[in-house]
């Protein structure tokens, strides 16, 4: 389908790339977890040296600025280091959990980027919002299944890739149009690379050539991912399509029953429908709002 048919919606435009994006993001965790059992550092390194290189290019070419305005480097540091270590705790989930669930727990990015919006950026958070996010904790504590024991942190870690997620949305969205999509995602990467090569080198582990061409796809589908993602919410505003992004999960759930062999237990389905549950009352909150204020 020719995304640039003139005869199709911009909703429609927004709704195709968010999956696009939502598919190409499940490709990823799929592809870092067929790696194996390599350390998460060396991972994140090869994941991200892909999206530096698109960037890399994507900045030359339009003649755009490498490090950004003097006046939003704090806040690009900023979102390159809570970006960082939301890849590197969600790859560790990954790398632990089921599929299904690792990208489940890092779908609550977008409550938590609600919360962080409402104490950095002064954002209000109405009553509705308050509960969505109440009723998505409760969804994720029948995926983590809290114990007293090491069973419990790699979903913990998980939440907090979730919650570094959310930070590094939160920056984007104090910079605006302050800087270029391109500028921002090379600062991280650049960043990212920089810090993780030598953390990489200690832990280092030889890879096969198999493992070493999962890592370079895992790092081609996260790049389609971020493009999809970008260019969906081009088309159309978060609040029309946003609730699109939950294929994500159909796609890992699929993904996890034909190449891991991995079904997700009662527990953590009764999770998702409730974590979708409150997206999808978000979604239809949201659009409520936007015919009241037309």
């Amino acid at each position: 389908m020719d995304i640039s048919n003139n005869n199709m919606s911009n909703r429609t435009k927004g709704i195709l790339c968010i999956i696009a994006s939502a598919l190409g993001f499940a490709m990823m965790s799929t592809f870092v977890k067929l790696s194996g059992n390599l350390p998460v550092f060396q991972k994140t390194f090869f994941r991200n040296s892909i999206s530096f290189l698109f960037a890399l290019i994507m900045v030359l070419k339009q003649k755009e600025s490498l490090f950004g305005k003097k006046e939003n480097r704090k806040l690009l540091l900023l979102r390159a280091t809570t970006g960082t270590l939301g890849v590197l705790f969600n790859f560790y989930a990954i790398s632990k959990l089921v599929l299904s669930d690792a990208n489940m727990l890092n779908q609550l990015s977008s409550f938590f980027a609600i919360i962080l919006s409402a104490i950095f950026l002064k954002e209000k958070v109405s009553m509705n919002q308050f509960i969505s996010i109440i009723v998505a904790f409760i969804g994720a504590l029948f995926i983590i299944r809290p114990t007293f024991n090491m069973d419990i942190l790699p979903a913990l870690i998980g939440v907090s890739g979730a919650i570094c997620a959310a930070s590094s949305y939160t920056c984007l969205r104090a910079l605006g149009k302050k800087e270029k999509g391109a500028t921002i995602v090379f600062i991280f990467s650049l960043f990212s690379l920089i810090v993780i090569f030598p953390l990489m080198l200690v832990t280092y582990k030889h890879m096969t050539l198999l493992q070493l061409s999962y890592l370079i796809l895992a790092g081609v589908s996260a790049t389609i991912g971020q493009f999809g993602i970008t260019f969906a919410y081009k088309y159309a505003p978060a609040k029309e399509i946003s609730i699109f992004n939950y294929t994500n999960i159909v796609f890992a759930t699929i993904m996890s029953i034909f190449l891991f062999h991995t079904i997700p237990d009662e527990f953590s389905i009764i999770g998702y429908f409730i974590i979708f549950s409150a997206a999808l009352y978000m979604f239809m909150y949201n659009k409520k709002l936007d015919k009241i204020n037309i």
